[in-house]
């Protein structure tokens, strides 16, 4: 795709005359530029290949059933998914990330509300379109720990297949429930607080066409067990309390899931930042996994996860500084498009 593409786009989107800036963007391939026109109105360009996963596509369908519950994402002003294009309400620069950074007191109203959506998002059954992966699929992705954290870039069959073996029933326990849309990066920097707004209205939802159907939990876990950020012991304990009792689970039985969900998350990002650096040319991931390899070894000492704990403490080196500084200096210098 090229620069002409996007802008003969918003040209025909009556955005011909806006100023352009970069967003920050994610792990993928996508990129978004804010525009500005010339009466101060702003949109947000969203640019991603179309193939091989047709994104802008599934993000459309999406912000479709997640307007239609009453949640507050981006309303597509225009959008071309078979250019991989799409024009975004902009809903402005509040990301919990950086309110709470500028306010620590609003840390407990910002996830509170997080949770209040996450209980309300419950409720509703998740899309037929939406893929539905099995115990065996979610055993299956962890392979990226031993194919890449281990292996550097080298397969690890064997060891993936006994990941897997020793996930499997834990999970296939957690999936015994309903299937709701799982958001799979439901974060504090996919997070906007819209505190005008009323109820769960109030969090903004981006970058969610890579939701899928999933367990109850698997959100808790990503807000929870942020690979960028930390949170208390306490704000921790009192949101998982807190979501237990608005959606009437079992806490003992919440804390499995998570337990178990985490682990599964957890040991597969580790893979996909060591990919990111050692494929992709992305270094700074490589700062983020003694947080995450944190939220593993926690998630490990569940009784649910005995078999799991002894392969990682068996197979898995921890990220020492010298094991990370070793990944770094095997960073490509030109990362891959």
């Amino acid at each position: 795709m090229t620069d002409p593409n996007w802008q003969d786009f918003i040209e025909k989107a009556g955005w011909g005359a806006a100023k352009t800036a970069p967003l920050a963007g994610d792990a993928s391939a996508r990129r978004y530029l804010r525009l500005t026109a010339p009466n101060g109105a702003r949109a947000v360009l969203m640019i991603a290949p179309p193939a091989p996963d047709d994104s802008t596509r599934r993000f459309c369908d999406i912000s479709a059933h997640l307007s239609g519950m009453g949640l507050s994402v981006p309303a597509i002003l225009s959008a071309a998914p078979s250019d991989g294009l799409a024009l975004l309400e902009d809903l402005g620069d509040a990301v919990f990330a950086r309110v709470i950074d500028a306010d620590p007191s609003t840390e407990l109203t910002l996830y509170g509300a997080a949770i209040d959506m996450l209980a309300a998002l419950r409720t509703h059954p998740a899309p037929s379109s939406l893929p539905s992966p099995t115990a065996t699929d979610m055993a299956a992705m962890t392979d990226l720990a031993a194919d890449w954290y281990l292996g550097q870039g080298t397969a690890n069959p064997d060891l993936a297949a006994a990941f897997a073996q020793a996930l499997t029933p834990a999970l296939q326990q957690v999936l015994t429930g309903p299937r709701i849309l799982a958001h799979r990066d439901f974060h504090a920097e996919n997070l906007i607080w819209l505190p005008e707004r009323q109820g769960s209205a109030r969090v903004g939802l981006l970058d969610f066409q890579d939701a899928f159907a999933g367990p109850d939990c698997y959100d808790l876990v990503s807000l929870l067990e942020d690979a960028r950020r930390d949170i208390t012991g306490a704000l921790r304990a009192a949101m998982v309390t807190r979501f237990a009792e608005r959606t009437g689970l079992a806490e003992a039985a919440v804390q499995r899931d998570l337990a178990v969900l985490g682990a599964q998350r957890n040991l597969r990002i580790m893979g996909v930042f060591a990919r990111l650096c050692l494929a992709m040319g992305k270094p700074r991931y490589i700062d983020l996994m003694p947080r995450v390899w944190s939220h593993l070894s926690a998630n490990l000492t569940h009784p649910a996860l005995a078999d799991l704990n002894a392969l990682v403490t068996a197979h898995l080196p921890a990220p020492t500084p010298d094991y990370l500084e070793e990944m770094t200096s095997r960073c490509p210098r030109h990362p891959k498009p």
